[in-house]
């Protein structure tokens, strides 16, 4: 049996991922963000938002933000700017991340989350003809007000969504 071609699932070829506007509305409306940490002028998502060249990781991060990172091999400094920021600055981080459960990142900060929200299918990401070639998860970290509680649920059954590829 031959196997079928799996590099697409790891390479870093495209490392931004334009969040897909119903999906953004949908976990807007749950948070109401004031800015999105990780964004280009073409697809930011709040009205305040940080760009490649505004440096979002040297800014400090104590609202309630929207984060979609560059999937490549920094999107390990995003999550560790993400666990920091809830715990250090307040802040309450929303991160759409590719669900690599193999990681380090996702081992040394989604596993200290407050929530994580596996995406039942695939996303379609910006203008893209398909959909990604990789699943996708919602990572929550919040204030540290009280001892953190781990929950895993799939984003399916906190809302109704329209069918995903």
């Amino acid at each position: 049996m031959e196997l079928a071609n799996m590099d697409v699932h790891y390479a870093s070829e495209k490392q931004t991922w334009e969040t897909p506007q119903d999906f953004f509305d949908l976990m807007d409306s749950e948070f109401h963000f004031d800015v999105d940490v990780c964004a280009e002028d073409e697809t930011a998502k709040c009205n305040v938002y940080y760009t490649v060249d505004d440096d979002g990781l040297s800014k400090e991060w104590n609202s309630i933000c929207w984060m979609n990172p560059p999937y490549g091999r920094e999107i390990g400094k995003w999550m560790k700017k993400a666990y920091e920021s809830a715990v250090n600055s307040g802040a309450t981080v929303v991160c759409l991340v590719p669900a690599r459960t193999d990681t380090k990142w996702w081992h040394n900060y989604v596993m200290k989350a407050n929530e994580v929200r596996f995406i039942r299918g695939r996303l379609r990401f910006g203008n893209a003809t398909a959909s990604a070639p990789f699943p996708s998860a919602v990572v929550v970290f919040r204030p540290f007000s009280a001892p953190m509680g781990f929950e895993v649920k799939t984003q399916e059954k906190q809302f109704t969504f329209p069918e995903w590829d």
